[in-house]
């Protein structure tokens, strides 16, 4: 690696100008990405709801559904208001009672369930279908449109109305993100960094690295908002070590070749690159493993990711060496004591106390395992946004004048005949929670001759193959009424057409519950396995892989634990995300402390002096790691306005913070009452078995 390092140093005026260049082509790939702002979408293409999308879309032209309430309006003025939605570019049919008959005629003609459906005492009702997909962005344009034309008392609901105002907080949150991250970033390396200006130099270069991130997205076609809004500030977090590291190893380096700014740094280009492709390979593996997901918003962060600790591990080694070198006069003269400091009187401590920690770490482990698996987790995305936005005040208002809070689509065959699907929808009516069953069939057709019914209207309910039926709903997405419901709905409609689909919100997201519930079994194992294995290679050794994540896990089990104890409710993918991302970006932590322990032990030193030096040595390194990756996150975590990355962020800055916490007390804890059994199952340690057993033998005579 040395003749790299050589290379790099060479041609680091090349290097830095290219590195420059590249950025323009970064800018262009990062602003063509397409981000999907529905979360659903990311369900697998092969279960019922998302084949019954693909139907809704293909053969009705239906894309999304909204559901519009205005307040305080006549009939003439709701039709007026109607005609004008309808012109909206998109929208390709507006449903109100106006579409089975003439307002001139009166209401009391329609079925009352028909009544009930489309107006409250205070309210009418319309139902809006769009052309495209709930996250395209037609809806959303059509979506913002109708809300400027509509008025104050008048309110939009449904997923597309929801994707909207995701959309609008994101671009206008994410931007600060980034800025919130590298603010807190500078302060924490300006205390523990020995320049002033060394800090900038660190974050340009993973800007750089970012950027070149971003820009590839584009090969992707798209990426979710929740990649979009988690991945520059994660990339930050986890690449931040590598060039700590460089910066250490380059100093260390011109210690041991005075005046000698080049060679120095070749030397530590190399270092960098045997010790952070080595650590890089735990984050990967975290990535990793989010692939695994059947839910394919984990497939999508951790591709991302997963580029973005290659675009970190290379700009750390090509284009921050070059900026020091470049820029090396003007980084002395801001150089100064580091202002951290070495920890030994704790580290001392910790070293002699373990037998306390051990303790602590059993009294601790039941209630964090039993918070981990009790943390109460919510699935209704409308819950991620805040309460003032106005999808969530309509949503609220469907409630609140309609008694309703969800609706379902049934596709039935359309060659049932007109009798089964009127008993089919009387039986789906004697459901918990069912306020209305709407269609052509299934109501209008044993009370209003069809041929009288616009052709518009029946082509947008039924064709030659499908006939679209909609189920108003009192219970709310993700609920277990909801949930239950859903479950005897379905039931009904097979037991009718064995070829029917059920679809819509609740059933995407009952989907989701279940998904992601096995979902989160698959990626702990896979994560945990993946992580094992590399552990295991590195030190050659059995036990300590089940030390190392064992550890790990414990800090991960507390950390998901607390919102348990506190109240907290968190979204449904935290646990995913933050298991295999806490531990495999935290571990590294454990294995630079057991990497100096294995050192010092094979040097022939004994076991409670391997464990204080390599408690020592390490400390510091961890804790200014661990600081980096909580500033990184910390400020998104406290300022998102979207719960889901708040909720997110919060979790890996703390999980940060107590895997640090976890680490140094905690593991060489464990290096201490388990030196024994780790000296018989790694490799290389034989001699050290040897002198025990000599020693002990020599003790006895």
């Amino acid at each position: 690696m040395i003749n790299f390092g050589k290379k790099v140093v060479k041609f680091r005026v090349p290097i830095f100008i290219i590195s420059l260049m590249l950025l323009i082509p970064s800018a262009f790939g990062y602003f063509g990405t397409k981000i999907n702002y529905d979360i659903l979408s990311y369900l697998p293409g092969d279960i019922e709801t998302m084949k019954g999308q693909d139907i809704l879309v293909d053969e009705f032209g239906t894309g999304a559904f909204s559901l519009f309430v205005a307040e305080g309006m006549d009939n003439k003025d709701v039709a007026a208001l109607k005609s004008k939605i309808e012109k909206v570019e998109h929208v390709s049919k507006v449903i109100w009672y106006d579409s089975i008959l003439d307002i001139s005629f009166p209401m009391d003609m329609l079925p009352d369930e028909i009544v009930s459906a489309f107006k409250s005492d205070n309210a009418t009702m319309l139902a809006i279908i769009f052309d495209e997909t709930t996250s395209a962005d037609g809806t959303m344009d059509a979506i913002t449109t109708i809300r400027d034309m509509a008025g104050k008392q008048c309110f939009l609901s449904g997923m597309s109305a929801v994707v909207t105002d995701t959309k609008i907080l994101s671009e206008r949150e994410t931007p600060l993100y980034v800025g919130l991250a590298v603010l807190l970033a500078l302060i924490v390396l300006s205390v523990t960094m020995d320049s002033f200006l060394i800090p900038i130099f660190f974050l340009l270069s993973i800007g750089i690295a970012i950027v070149y991130n971003l820009g590839t997205n584009i090969f992707m076609g798209e990426i979710s908002f929740i990649t979009k809004a988690l991945s520059a500030v994660l990339q930050l977090g986890v690449t931040l070590d590598y060039s700590i590291f460089l910066w250490h190893s380059y100093k260390e380096n011109q210690s041991r070749f005075p005046g000698d700014k080049n060679r120095a740094m070749a030397h530590a280009i190399s270092n960098t690159i045997s010790s952070v492709v080595g650590s890089s390979i735990t984050t990967v593996a975290g990535f990793v493993a989010l692939m695994f997901m059947s839910f394919t918003l984990g497939l999508d962060l951790g591709i991302v990711m997963v580029k973005g600790v290659i675009f970190g591990v290379i700009a750390c080694v090509t284009i921050l060496p070059s900026m020091i070198l470049i820029f090396d006069k003007v980084i002395e003269k801001t150089s100064h004591r580091a202002i951290l400091p070495r920890f030994e009187r704790t580290s001392d401590f910790i070293t002699k106390h373990y037998i306390i920690f051990i303790v602590l770490f059993a009294v601790i482990l039941f209630p964090a395992l039993y918070g981990n698996n009790r943390t109460p987790v919510y699935y209704d995305l409308a819950e991620t946004l805040p309460k003032t936005l106005d999808s969530i005040q309509a949503n609220d208002k469907l409630q609140e004048e309609f008694n309703m809070n969800s609706t379902h689509m049934i596709l039935a065959s359309s060659k049932m005949s007109s009798s089964d699907v009127a008993k089919m929808s009387d039986d789906i009516k004697k459901t918990d929670g069912v306020k209305a069953v709407l269609g052509i069939d299934a109501i209008l057709g044993g009370t209003i001759p069809a041929d009288i019914l616009p052709d518009e209207l029946v082509s947008s309910l039924k064709n030659e193959n499908w006939q679209l039926i909609l189920v108003m709903s009192e219970y709310k997405v993700a609920s277990d009424e909801v949930n239950e419901q859903c479950d005897t709905i379905s039931g009904i409609v097979k037991s009718y057409d064995k070829d029917s689909m059920f679809l819509g919100e609740a059933p995407c997201t009952k989907d989701l519950i279940e998904i992601t519930d096995n979902d989160f079994k698959v990626v702990s194992i896979v994560s945990i396995g993946f992580i094992f294995i590399i552990i295991l290679l590195i030190f050659k050794s059995i036990t300590l892989p089940i030390i190392l994540v064992s550890v790990i896990e414990f800090a991960i089990f507390i950390n998901m634990g607390i919102p348990y104890y506190t109240g907290t409710v968190v979204p449904f993918i935290s646990s995913i995300v933050i298991g295999t991302i806490q531990l495999g970006a935290t571990v590294d932590y454990a294995i630079l402390m057991t990497t100096r322990y294995k050192k010092e032990r094979l040097r022939g030193s004994g076991k409670k002096a391997s464990v204080s030096i390599a408690h020592k040595a390490s400390m510091q390194s961890i804790i200014v790691s661990a600081l980096s990756f909580f500033a990184a996150t910390i400020g998104v975590g406290v300022f998102s306005s979207i719960d889901m990355i708040s909720s997110l962020c919060m979790l890996m800055a703390r999980g940060a913070l107590i895997s640090m916490v976890v680490v140094l007390t905690i593991l060489p804890s464990m290096l201490m009452i388990f030196d024994p059994v780790i000296i018989r199952t790694t490799l290389g340690f034989k001699e050290i078995r040897q002198k025990n057993l000599k020693d002990k033998n020599s003790a006895a005579n």
